[in-house]
Formats: structure tokens, C-alpha cells, sequence
């Protein structure tokens, strides 16, 4: 598509003299409009200036003058769109960054200077003022135009940019809002000629004098050319003129840079995202769309944030849609094409990834977007082929990324199948999303009854890109006549010209006109493409006629429900209807309807920013009720509620894909950020109660109905934003949504109700098929709409408990059980105020059911959870605290039960928590006690300890706990817990007792001859201490226990020093008995020397086995070591005399070893 020219050759001379064309100026004196310029205005808009002069052999000069003066642009929301993109913003609300905000400050400052008008060509001077210590600035701006567009631009700051300069905006609006100030000529050429030889001889020589060093070599080559008589511009009628505007021929459009806006998106997929690449590209972009055509959920009354940057550029297309500016397409095919050859696309193919979120939205967007431009109901067949052309050429190419999202995707299709029809039903029309046609009878049935014998999926269909839809779109047209009487008149009934659809319904009962030509989802599209071209009331008209349908459907439905209501709640489970739901859905038709009927209720335009991000809060958008025509009591705005509801509420399967999932979400949030947004008065009150009601009954057509399908999309968020807006008019329907809402089927169907979950913290959509790769957002949503439920029924002990329930049957997630729980509990005792004691057991009982979840799949937020679980059954009272506690087998394990609820639930802030008397004090501490016993014999191993420390205070309850111990070593304890408990017990005085303990513990210990630093040393050295401290009879019983417990030479050597030192026993208070120390050689401690001396040997030989030169030091360090013990032994010399004569005759191999013993030991 190549761009307007920007000039034309003209003819010979028609000037006949100028008169006075002040003509409109009578307007401004508050007098009719005179008839010239009435036509002129006309004539500018829609002639070329070269087909004026063919029509008419002579144009009068005022003719001509006004003409030129009406073919300038008039309105500054054009100028606007092309610097800023956006609309022009309320006085006090400019942002300096935008050209359109700078152009008019330069405007306002006077800037502006010379402004000059030649036929079709405008130029003028810009001073701008430079920054610190920098001199002013001027620019020569010249613009060119044609039939009120702008054609082209220059000016001396060289901008490159895809929008205007600030430059070119003050000129322009000084032309605009000064229009009569500005001097205006006809044409050069009709100046030209008016002038004789010798005029037009002095006008060229003194042009080329004032530019001879510019124009002075093409003067001479276009001089040679005229003088040679065969030349090809003396071939030619005429001479260019670039003053007389375009020709007939040439395309009428405003000025765009297409290699710069291949450059801009280049340089954008170059920064590596699909978002601002530049300050001045994020500038560009960053306005949002408002009113018609504002990209989907963004910019559109209501929406609560503004797109993000990188969807802006979709928004301009949409913006030139609207205003019917045919650059929307050019933009969007460059853009397209652009995008098509980002290497990332090929890259993803090869690496079978799905794409960024911002790209997939991007891409979504673009295809949204040439759905409406193929749609368009005013274009040309030739321009809607050459669309459909490129898109047939962009679907085939391989890197052209598909629907969902995914590029791997190329398995069988995860949807179920829709149960088969008796006969023709819209409802399997193409396109997906079924139609609310009325099918006969059967097709009723069989959608309603039970899904048929076979697999559960069906092969995929087609290769589907994201330009397939707008490929569907150009099969679509608007001649259909029911359709054009429909968007032709607000009262088209019957009435007029009877049923014109032949067999098809084509109005409902009461006469209200229907529209049944497509899928649902199409038709919303014929919406938004009406709404995208500017077509705003026969959207709205179209829109009604589709809640008409969408009506009737839902009678029909409700009709068949009730036939067969029976026979499906028996059954329990139902086929899905409606395989492509209408939110997430790729044209957005739900949303597309809201917008429509939304925008005709707006009572005020929100306050226009050219960066709606930031700066002051935005503005809640006001809106009232508008009457529908012929329908008596209706209104735009309930409309736009019953609408959302009923998409919201629709039964339907979750997609495929993680983004066609997310798409589900994220769509589902705007619609309800809109619905937010609303005000409630008395008439949408009941429109809410009224669709609500309507859910619940509406069978497997709702997904509020008694019968689900195991893979329908949830509606926790939904039924929360309806609980929220019913509960203050209608508590008992509100709680009754909320919990039919409660339900997550694919996990009912899962684990099923009353059956503990297997692992709760286990993902169990590795096994599943289809993946729901957002089951945790959803479980997050249903534990909101859970909380919302307690916190608005406290006080009401029949709702909480039918809240409790729910949530024990529908939440499978501990973590966010727990949570429920955690906030229940705050509500239910906030400070200073008395507590709500139902509230606080029901958040007692949510935390019993997460202990009995999380049992046998420990995490890390046990502890966590024990000690909540503690303090909440504190804050209902002694009782509920020493249930848990008669009852923890099935809550806790017992190293919790012991470590943590016995300890907490005893400490001093409990008790004092508590205010209780002597005996309820004596009854928990029994409790805890009995706790601690019976965890002792559960676990001894690690809850032996805690329950002798529960116990201290009673005799018998730690005689208990201390046999418990002595069971559980027969049975196996460890040495080390052995010796834990020995240890305690010798710091409670109690030392025969841990002498006890410790010999048991000896029983089970063995320190090989190389464990030198086993953990167990320091354990062995306290329990030699202790028996020696006992007394000899003591000592003697451990030695037979150490002989035959560590066979470490070192170690039994030191233990042998030991007990040499002092005699063993002690006195009253610590004084040692009179008494002589131990010799070595004499019992009990002989036997100790002669296992230490055969200890040394057996090591020696054993070293010796394996020993490498490095090591040669630390074995003669260790005979230093042994000569020690051997000479405690009355022959102990004799003894190690023999036994380094054994080691060398053994070892005489080992020289070197043996000579370092000789020099050693000689």
C-alpha cells in the first residue's frame, strides 16, 4: 500500500481575479453559514482537487480559496491521535512528555510565526525555547494535506518517530484555532499563471539568488531538459505542482511512516519484549483507548487499571478503526508482519515452549483485532480479499503461533466430546461456543442425558492459529436482512415486516427481535466490530437482540432441566454442554456485550490522561439506567448485569493449556472488575436476585446447578462477588450460592467425601488428564469465597455450621485450611471484645481436620500448626485444650503431643490465659501427665525425656515414665537416648538411677579400636566417673561392661588413669571418704590394665597391616602411648620388651619403621 502523494502536475492557467473570500465569517457573527461554504466543506472532504477541475471547466478563485481553506483538517482529535494517541486532555491535566501536550503549550506561548497557507500545503516557523544556557530554537515546519487528512510532514528537527513532532501538533492547531488569521493562497501554479515572460523570469532568477546554493544545480538540469525539444518533460502537459493537493488516483490517507513503524516495532522485538522499548515508544502506546473500540478488560468504562504497555499498540489500531481511518489496517499489517519475524517465534518451535505472557497477550490481541478488521461492514470486497489473502498466507507459516498458546501441542484433544444431537442444532455449529438456538426436543434430551458410550477425548481438529478466527470472520457478511432491520431501527418487530427469517425464529414471544445467525461467540464479535467502525448505536441495537436470544435459550433450558431433573440427580454427573466457554474465549463475548450495553448507560466521559497510570486516582466511572426501546421497564444497565451473570454462571469446560486456563482467570477478573464497579441500586438488586435464582435452577446449563461435570471450571470467584452484593438484601440466597459454589469437582471426583486424602501436599495433577495447571489459584479462590462465608456469618450459629461443613467436604488443601482457620479464629476473638465462642470452635475444628490431613505427610509448618491449634483450643476454654489432649493419637505424633501442645498448654501465660481454680489446674496438669506417659511408651526413644520433665511433680507419674525407660531398653532405646536420660536424672539427685541407666546404655555401646573420637566417648568417660564417685562395689560392676564395651586402647587407658588418681566414693556434702586410691594392678582394675595392654597389642598389628611411611610418626607417638599403660603392670617393662621384639621379627620388612622404634625404644 504505497503512500499519498504529495503532488500533481497541473494545467494551463484558469485565475480569473481574486476577489474577497472572507465567506463563514457571518457564522462567527452569529449568522447562517453561507451556501459557498456549506459546499465547499463538503466538496473538501470527499473531492480530490484534480477531480473538482475535471467536473468544471472553470473554478471561480473564491471557489477555489474555499475549498483549499476547508480542506485542511478540522478537528484537533486526529492531530492528537497521531502525536499522542489518545484524546486531547482536559485543560490542567497535560503531560509535558507528549507531543500533543508540548505542541500546545507552544502554541499557547506564541510560538507560532509565519504561518503560510499555498493551496494545499501549510508552512510556518517554531521557536522553542532551549534549555539552561542554551540559545532558542527554530524549526521550519511544512505540512501537506488533502481532503481534511494530513498527508505529509516535515520539519527541521528531523523527528523519527511514528508520530507527530510537538512541532508539527502547534502548527497544526494554530491552523485549526486560528484559522482566519492565516494568510492563504491559491495554488503556485495559479500564481504562476497570472505572470507574464518577464515576471516569471525575475520570480525564477530571484528564487534561485535567495537558494542558489540548494537549488542552483537542479535549476540548470531542469533548464537543459526544457531547452532540448525532444525531452520527456516537454512530453509532458503541465508541470508538478506540490501546492495543488493529490489526484484522483492517488490514496486518500493520513500520513504514516511505514518504514519507520518497521523500524520502531523492530527495535521493539530487538529490547526483547513486546512492551516499551523506548520512552518515547512507551509514550506512544500509553494511552488508553476509551469508549468505542478500548482493548478487552482495559481502558473501557469500568475496567479498574489500564492496559499495560504493550497492548497500547492494538489500542491505536482500534482507534483508527473507530474513527474509520484506513491507515488501522496498514498499521496492523506492518505490525503483524514485523512480529511474524521475530526469531524468538522459531526459536520457541524448536524448543516446543509456549510463549511469554505479554507475547501471548499481544498475539491474542492482533487476532482479535483482524477479526474486526475483516469484519468490517463498510469495506471494499477487493480490500476484505487482500486481508484475507495475507491472513491465508500468515495461518500456513509455521512459526505462526497457535490459539492455545502452545507450540508442542500437537497431541489429541483433551475436551470431552458433546453428546450427539437427533437433528440440525446451532449448538454444534461451527465455531464453537454454542448458539442459544432452541434445538428440538431431542437434541434437549441428548444434550441433557448421559454422555455417551466411548473415549472420553476425540482427535484435535485442525491446525488452529491465532489468525483462524479472522479467517472464519471473512465467510461472514452483512447483508442479511433480518440482521440490517435490526441494526436499522430500535422498534424493528413483527409489526413491521413479519417473521422475514423463514424457518428461523427470528423474534421471541413479545416480539423483541432475536439474532440466531451464528455462534454466540461470533455474533459478540459483529458487536465488537460494530463498536471498533464507529458504529456505536447499531452495536447496542445488536447487543439487545443477542440478550433476547440469550433469554429465550435459557427458558428452553430451564423447560428441558425440568423433564429430566430426575433421572440427572440420580445419576449424579452430567456431559458438558458447552466445550467452549464464553469467558477465556479468544473473541471475548461476554465482555464484548457488557461494553456495548455499558457504554450507552454512561452518565458522564471520565477524565481524558494521556497516562491514566499515574497522576491522580482515576475517576469511578457514574452510570444510569437508559430505557431499551419497545421494551417496557428494561434497561441498558440491567442488561449489562444479567449478561455478565450469565456468562459468569455458565457451566463449562476448563481449556487446555496453562495460558488458555490463565486466559480463563484473568477474563473472569475483568468481567467482575466491572461488575465492581457498579453501584447497586433497587432495579439491579433484583436483577441480581433474580439471576441468582436463575443459576441455582439452571441444571448442568449453570455452573451453579446440582449436577456438574467433573471438568467444569469452578465458581468461586463468581459466587464471592454475588455473596458479597445479595448478602445485604437477600442473607439467605446468598448463602445458599455461595455454597452450591463451594464445590472444586475435580477433586471431589478425586477424593471422593468422607475419605482422607492420600497426600495433600502431593500434586496431583501429574495425574490427571487434562492438567488443571491452575488448581492452586482456585483452591486459593474457594478458601476466599470460604473466609468471606465465616466472617459474614458470625453471630449466626446456622450458617457458620453450614460454612463448616462445606468446607470439611470441598477444601482439600491443608495449607489453606489452615489459613481458614487462622482467620476465623482473629475474627472470631478480636482484642477487647468478647469472644464469639462458635466462630472459635469452628476454627477449632478446621484445625483438627488439618492435624488429621497432615498426620502422616509432615511438613515445615507443623510446628506451626500445633502451636496455633494450642492456642486457639486455649482461647475456648480448659476443656476444649484437654480434649485435644485426651484425643491426640489422631492429631498429633508423639513427639508433638509431648514436645509441644503438653509444654504449651502448661506454660504460665496458659494458665494464667485459663483463671482456673486449684483443682481444674490439678486436672490439666493430669491430663498433660497422662499425655506424656502414654507418648513415652508410643515413642520412648524421643519422647522419654519430656514425659520424666512433665512428670517431675508427681511420684507416681515419674516412677511411671522411669520404668517406661527401663521397658524400652530391654526393648532397644539407643545408648545415646539411654544416656540423655542417665544424665538428667544424676542433675535431679538422683545418681543411682542414672548409674543404672548408664549400664544399660554400656550394654548396647561398642567403640571399636580406631573410633577414637566416637560420639559416644564423653557419654563413657561421665559414666566412669559416676560409678567411681559411687563407690568400689560400683565400680567393680561397670569394669566387666567397659571391657566388653570399648576396645579402644587409648580410650581404656585414659578411663584407667582416671580411676587411679583417687579413691572412689564420696562423703557426706561431696568430702572424700579416707580411703586409698586403686592401684592398677589389684581388682577391680587389673582386668581394665591386661584389656588395655592386649587393647595396644591388637591396634599395633592391626596399624602395622596397612601402614604408609607418612604415618611412621604417629605409630611410634602411639608406642609412646602404650609404654605408658604397659608400665602400670608390675612387669610392664618386661611386657613391652617382648612385644617390640615380636613387632620387629614380624615386621622386619618394614626397615626403616623398625629402625625409628630402635632409636626410639632401643
Amino acid at each position: 500500500m504505497d503512500p499519498p502523494a504529495a503532488k500533481r502536475s497541473r494545467g494551463g492557467p484558469s485565475g480569473p481575479e481574486e476577489r474577497d473570500a472572507r465567506a463563514g465569517a457571518a457564522r462567527g457573527r452569529g449568522r447562517p453559514e453561507a451556501l459557498l461554504d456549506l459546499s465547499a466543506k463538503r466538496v473538501a472532504e470527499s473531492w480530490a482537487f484534480e477531480q473538482v477541475e475535471e467536473r468544471l471547466s472553470r473554478v471561480p478563485e473564491p471557489v477555489q480559496k474555499r475549498i483549499v481553506f476547508w480542506s485542511f483538517p478540522r478537528s484537533e482529535r486526529e492531530i492528537c491521535m497521531y502525536s499522542s494517541l489518545g484524546y486531547q486532555p482536559l485543560e490542567g491535566e497535560h503531560d509535558a512528555r507528549v507531543p500533543f501536550t508540548r505542541g500546545l503549550h507552544l502554541l499557547q506561548s506564541g510560538a507560532v510565526d509565519r504561518v503560510l497557507q499555498v493551496g494545499f500545503h501549510l508552512s510556518g516557523n517554531v521557536r522553542e525555547p532551549g534549555g539552561p544556557g542554551e540559545p532558542e530554537r527554530l524549526y521550519h515546519i511544512s505540512i501537506s494535506f488533502d481532503r481534511c487528512k494530513i498527508t505529509s510532514v516535515s520539519c527541521g528537527c528531523d523527528n523519527r518517530d511514528l508520530f507527530y513532532c510537538a512541532h508539527v501538533v502547534a502548527l497544526s492547531l494554530y491552523r485549526i484555532r486560528h484559522a482566519r488569521q492565516v494568510e492563504l493562497r491559491l495554488p503556485i501554479s495559479e500564481t504562476l499563471s497570472q505572470m507574464n515572460r518577464d515576471q516569471l523570469q525575475k520570480f525564477v532568477q530571484y528564487l534561485i539568488s535567495a537558494h542558489h546554493t540548494e537549488v542552483l544545480p537542479t535549476a540548470q538540469r531542469l533548464a537543459d531538459e526544457i531547452l532540448l525539444l525532444g525531452s520527456e518533460i516537454n512530453l509532458v502537459h503541465g508541470a508538478p505542482d506540490p501546492t495543488a493537493g493529490a489526484g484522483i488516483e492517488d490514496a486518500n490517507c493520513w500520513h504514516l511512516d511505514e518504514e519507520q513503524i518497521q523500524e520502531q516495532v523492530k527495535q521493539l522485538l530487538s529490547n526483547g519484549g513486546y512492551y516499551g522499548a523506548s520512552q518515547q515508544l512507551r509514550s506512544m502506546f500509553s494511552k488508553v483507548l476509551r469508549g468505542l473500540g478500548g482493548h478487552r478488560g482495559s481502558g473501557d468504562p469500568g475496567a479498574d487499571t489500564p492496559p499495560p504497555p504493550h497492548l497500547h499498540i492494538p489500542a491505536q489500531v482500534r482507534e483508527m478503526l473507530r474513527m474509520q481511518d484506513s491507515n488501522g489496517a496498514r498499521m496492523l499489517i506492518l505490525m503483524t508482519e514485523q512480529f511474524l519475524q521475530d526469531p524468538r517465534l522459531a526459536l520457541w518451535r524448536q524448543q516446543g515452549a509456549g510463549m511469554t505472557d505479554k507475547c501471548r497477550q499481544l498475539w491474542d490481541e492482533l487476532g482479535a483485532l483482524w477479526v474486526c478488521v475483516v469484519l468490517s461492514p463498510h469495506c471494499k470486497p477487493e480490500e476484505r480479499a487482500g486481508w484475507l489473502q495475507l491472513l491465508c498466507k500468515w495461518d500456513k507459516l509455521e512459526v505462526c503461533p497457535l490459539e492455545e498458546g502452545n507450540y508442542a501441542f500437537d497431541g489429541p484433544s483433551l475436551q470431552p466430546t458433546v453428546a450427539p444431537s437427533s437433528g440440525p442444532s446451532p449448538e454444534s455449529a461451527p465455531g464453537g461456543g454454542s448458539w442459544p438456538y432452541p434445538p428440538p426436543e431431542p437434541a434437549h434430551r441428548a444434550a441433557l442425558g448421559p454422555c455417551p458410550p466411548g473415549p472420553e477425548v476425540e482427535a484435535a481438529g485442525s491446525r488452529h492459529t491465532v489468525f483462524s478466527r479472522a479467517l472464519q470472520a471473512g465467510e461472514l457478511h452483512w447483508n442479511d436482512a433480518h440482521l440490517q432491520r435490526i441494526l436499522a431501527s430500535d422498534t424493528y418487530g413483527p409489526s413491521l415486516k413479519g417473521n422475514v427469517g423463514g424457518d428461523k425464529l427470528t423474534f421471541d414471544s413479545q416480539g423483541r427481535p432475536l439474532w440466531l445467525g451464528e455462534p454466540f461467540p461470533t455474533a459478540c464479535a459483529r458487536v465488537d466490530t460494530l463498536r471498533a467502525h464507529g458504529y456505536p448505536r447499531q452495536a447496542l441495537r445488536l447487543a439487545g437482540a443477542m440478550v433476547n436470544t440469550l433469554r429465550l435459550q435459557r427458558r428452553h433450558q430451564l423447560e428441558s432441566y425440568k423433564q429430566q431433573k430426575k433421572e440427572l440427580l440420580q445419576k449424579g454427573s452430567t456431559c458438558i454442554t458447552n466445550t467452549e466457554g464464553w469467558v477465556g474465549h479468544p473473541l471475548d463475548p461476554i465482555g464484548c456485550l457488557c461494553r456495548a450495553l455499558l457504554e450507552a448507560c454512561r452518565l458522564e466521559e471520565e477524565t481524558l490522561s494521556l497516562y491514566p497510570d499515574e497522576g491522580s486516582e482515576k475517576r469511578k466511572v457514574a452510570y444510569q439506567h437508559v430505557p431499551v426501546p419497545g421494551s417496557p421497564g428494561e434497561s441498558y444497565f440491567a442488561m449489562a448485569l444479567e449478561v455478565a451473570l450469565l456468562g459468569l454462571g455458565q457451566q463449562r469446560a476448563l481449556p487446555e493449556g496453562l495460558y488458555a486456563q490463565d486466559k480463563v482467570v484473568r477474563n473472569e477478573e475483568q468481567l467482575l472488575a466491572l461488575l465492581e464497579e457498579v453501584e447497586l441500586d433497587e432495579r439491579l438488586v433484583q436483577v441480581l436476585r433474580k439471576q441468582a435464582g436463575l443459576l441455582l435452577e439452571g441444571g448442568p446449563f449453570s455452573g451453579f446447578g446440582e449436577v456438574l461435570f467433573r471438568e467444569s471450571v469452578p465458581m468461586h470467584t463468581c459466587a464471592r462477588y454475588l455473596f458479597t452484593a445479595l448478602l445485604p438484601h437477600d442473607p439467605d440466597l446468598a448463602y445458599r450460592l455461595a455454597l452450591r459454589a463451594m464445590r472444586l469437582p475435580v477433586l471431589e471426583s478425586t477424593f471422593p467425601a468422607g475419605e482422607p486424602h492420600p497426600n495433600p501436599l502431593e500434586s496431583i495433577m501429574s495425574n490427571r488428564f487434562p492438567r488443571w495447571f491452575i488448581l492452586g489459584h482456585l483452591e486459593t479462590r474457594q478458601c476466599e469465597l470460604a473466609s468471606a462465608m465465616l466472617m459474614a456469618a458470625k453471630g449466626d450459629p446456622k450458617w457458620l455450621h453450614a460454612v463448616l461443613g462445606s468446607v470439611q467436604q470441598n477444601i482439600h488443601s491443608p495449607a489453606l485450611l489452615f489459613k481458614l482457620a487462622q482467620d476465623a479464629c482473629k475474627t472470631a476473638a478480636p482484642a477487647s471484645v468478647p469472644p464469639d465462642t462458635t466462630l472459635l470452635g469452628i476454627a477449632l475444628e478446621l484445625g483438627l481436620q488439618v492435624m488429621r490431613m497432615t498426620l502422616n505427610t509432615m511438613t515445615w509448618r507443623r510446628r506451626e500448626m500445633v502451636r496455633w491449634l494450642v492456642t486457639c483450643a486455649t482461647e475456648i476454654g480448659p476443656q476444649a485444650l484437654m480434649n485435644i489432649m485426651q484425643n491426640w493419637y489422631s492429631l498429633f505424633t508423639p513427639v508433638e503431643a509431648a514436645t509441644i501442645v503438653a509444654v504449651t498448654g502448661t506454660t504460665h501465660a496458659t494458665l494464667l490465659r485459663l483463671q482456673l481454680d486449684g483443682p481444674q489446674r490439678e486436672e490439666l496438669w493430669a491430663c498433660t501427665r497422662t499425655l506424656a506417659l502414654q507418648c513415652a511408651m508410643k515413642d520412648p526413644q524421643n519422647c522419654a525425656l519430656p514425659a520424666l520433665t512433665l512428670c517431675e511433680k508427681n511420684q507416681a507419674a515419674f516412677e511411671a515414665a522411669y520404668q517406661i525407660v527401663l521397658d524400652a531398653a530391654a526393648g532397644g532405646l539407643g545408648h545415646a537416648h539411654l544416656f540423655t536420660v542417665a544424665r538428667y536424672m544424676e542433675h535431679r539427685g538422683l545418681p543411682l538411677r542414672a548409674y543404672k541407666l548408664a549400664t544399660l546404655a554400656l550394654a548396647q555401646l561398642s567403640i571399636a579400636f580406631n573410633q577414637d573420637s566416637h560420639p559416644a566417648v564423653n557419654d563413657v568417660l561421665w559414666a566412669c566417673s559416676l560409678s567411681h564417685s559411687l563407690g568400689r562395689h560400683e565400680l567393680s560392676a561397670i569394669v566387666p561392661l567397659i571391657i566388653r564395651s570399648v576396645h579402644c586402647a587409648p580410650m581404656l587407658s585414659d578411663i584407667l588413669r582416671r580411676w587411679t588418681l583417687s579413691a572412689p566414693g564420696l562423703g557426706p556434702l561431696g568430702a572424700r571418704r579416707a580411703a586409698k586410691p586403686l592401684g592398677a594392678d589389684r581388682a577391680p582394675l587389673c582386668q581394665l590394665l591386661e584389656a588395655a595392654v592386649a587393647a595396644y597389642i591388637t591396634t599395633s598389628h592391626s596399624r602395622l597391616t596397612h601402614i604408609s611411611p607418612r604415618h611412621y610418626g604417629d605409630f611410634i607417638e602411639f608406642l609412646g602411648k602404650a609404654r605408658e599403660t604397659f608400665l602400670l603392670a608390675p612387669d610392664g617393662h618386661l611386657q613391652f620388651s617382648q612385644f617390640l621384639e615380636n613387632l620387629k621379627q614380624t615386621y622386619k620388612g618394614k626397615k626403616k619403621l623398625m629402625l625409628l622404634v630402635r632409636e626410639r625404644f632401643g
